[in-house]
């Protein structure tokens, strides 16, 4: 199954999944790997606004302690990615039902439809207008005594009360620094009994409005200005926000955030399951609950992503069905017109043209290009796919042309998936296997080749795919693009999520029955196939005995 050489150029990709999750933060990986490791197929859409972006480190988050927000996130995606889960690059902009699940429509226009949905879609944090305060936030302005309070002990922290609910954490601050002023900037009178409290404890409260956030030459905090014209010496400034979710792609489906009992923003409500008032629409983090540290979220994520395993588990259960959702995926890409185009691929005619022919086995055959023009060689292929549509359209063009080619319904990763029977070649052209932990795909396919026999297997060379292209012209793949803008674009795969040749290689490696032959990467050829990326390309041979 190649992903990237299309018969046209399609304008919008539709995939399909079990679940769809809408953010990739702490709460949706969680989740994502939850189900991952249940078999179930996710897609996690990243649109890459984690709330804690700002924040150089995080706090509190056991076996993770002072790491950054993006080395947790990067070390979430490639666990997720690990069971096969992929997380694309993309906005989710609307949520519809569908007959069978939901349907989430992305930047640019690609559709992921699912049976499940989980909203981790966070909040975003509204700063009081004070002039200086949005541009060190996150850095020396913070809101939360355990997120980063530790790092601001013993400094000079001033803390600015907009609404009552500001004065909740003031007593842990209180503990953290005795240089600790609490000003009173609206939203609280200056006779509130808790201030009393404060100021008997050695508090000073400041009842006055602040004009603006003072810094230094070197862009530190120093000083916090009041209205008056006075200013209090400050080394790290404390301030609540209000918080707004966001679920504007669940507007079709009628989900309106809620009041925040707080006062301060809104929230997603969900059951303990959490499921939303919409059947099979799930919320998990910060959009459900805004105290959430990262660890909180995390541990929702998980326990929601268990729920909705135990919801598909038992629709499937009841319905007597134990569906792969990789499997669907391709079912329904193939269930339209031919999407491929129909030439066999250019290294494969580059490798294979000299040698003669005997049993062959192409692994993802998609709709047959390869096992085609292997059989015209002379070749006895099996052609093996997750789809079974695939198959029927080979079977169809072998019927007609008198070609021997039997069609294997497999999934790469099932125990046996190629039974017992050897083949002089095995031929894997960028096959979509998902990863597992174990390479039990990779081993599955190097298994079936026979002693003496060859193992051919080429990807596309993904870390050149990352990179802009040469000019606005360059094009072929469905990667081959600059990480897109997520405000107008969208990656409907994630190669991350696959296998490459270098799994093969490394398990080859450690094979002393091996010979690799050919291992570089190249030009793909020009002639057979369409495009004109980089392959990297593995001949292996396995030792006659």
């Amino acid at each position: 199954m190649n992903l990237h050489e299309h018969n046209h150029q399609a304008s919008v990709i539709k995939r399909h999944c079990d679940v769809a999750i809408i953010g990739a933060s702490a709460a949706g990986l969680a989740a994502g790997l939850q189900l991952g490791r249940q078999r179930r197929s996710v897609i996690v859409i990243d649109s890459d606004e984690p709330r804690n972006a700002p924040a150089a480190h995080m706090h509190s988050y056991l076996g993770h302690e002072g790491v950054s927000p993006a080395q947790l996130a990067a070390l979430g995606r490639e666990e997720v990615r690990s069971y096969g889960g992929e997380v694309i690059m993309g906005r989710a902009v609307d949520v519809t039902r569908t007959e069978s699940g939901f349907c989430v429509e992305l930047t640019g226009g690609h559709l992921v439809t699912a049976r499940r949905v989980l909203a981790a879609t966070g909040l975003v944090d509204e700063l009081p207008d004070i002039d200086g305060l949005a541009q060190h936030w996150g850095r020396d302005v913070i809101h939360c005594p355990f997120c980063h309070g530790y790092e601001v002990r013993d400094q000079r922290v001033v803390q600015i009360i907009t609404h009552p609910m500001g004065l909740h954490p003031a007593a842990l601050f209180r503990q953290l620094t005795a240089q600790f002023t609490v000003v009173l900037h609206e939203g609280v009178s200056a006779n509130h009994l808790q201030l009393e409290v404060l100021r008997a404890s050695g508090v000073t409260v400041v009842a006055q409005q602040v004009r603006r956030i003072v810094a230094d030459n070197s862009g530190r905090i120093k000083a916090v200005e009041l209205a008056g014209g006075d200013q209090i010496a400050a080394d790290a400034v404390v301030v609540g926000t209000r918080f707004l979710v966001r679920a504007q792609m669940l507007a079709s489906l009628g989900v309106t955030p809620a009041v925040h009992p707080t006062g301060l923003g809104d929230f997603i409500e969900i059951n303990q399951a959490g499921e939303t008032l919409v059947s099979g629409l799930y919320a998990a983090g910060n959009v459900t609950d805004p105290s959430q540290q990262v660890l909180q979220a995390a541990a929702q994520g998980s326990w929601v992503g268990g729920m909705i395993a135990f919801s598909l588990a038992a629709e499937d259960l009841e319905q007597h069905a134990r569906p792969s959702g990789n499997q669907a995926d391709w079912e329904h890409r193939y269930s339209g017109l031919q999407i491929w185009s129909g030439n066999p691929n250019g290294a494969l005619v580059h490798e294979v043209s000299a040698m003669t022919p005997g049993r062959a086995l192409d692994v993802g055959v998609g709709e047959g290009g390869d096992a085609v023009w292997l059989a015209e060689q002379g070749w006895l292929v099996t052609a093996s796919d997750i789809s079974p549509l695939g198959l029927n359209r080979i079977a169809g063009v072998a019927n007609e042309r008198d070609l021997a080619i039997a069609c294997h319904q497999a999934d790469a990763n099932a125990i046996g998936a190629y039974g017992t029977e050897k083949f002089d070649l095995v031929s894997a052209h960028y096959a979509s296997i998902p990863r597992t932990p174990d390479q039990r795909g990779v081993n599955n396919v190097v298994r079936a080749v026979a002693l003496g026999g060859t193992l051919l297997v080429v990807s596309h060379d993904i870390e050149a795919m990352r990179k802009p292209p040469l000019s606005e012209t360059t094009s072929g793949s469905l990667n081959e693009v600059p990480l897109p803008d997520r405000q107008s674009e969208s990656r409907p795969f994630d190669p991350d999520a696959y296998v490459r040749v270098e799994d093969f290689a490394t398990v080859i490696t450690n094979d002393s029955n091996w010979t690799i032959e050919t291992y570089e990467t190249r030009a793909r050829p020009p002639g057979a196939s369409t495009h004109h990326v980089n392959d990297i390309v593995l001949r292996a041979k396995r030792r006659s005995e």
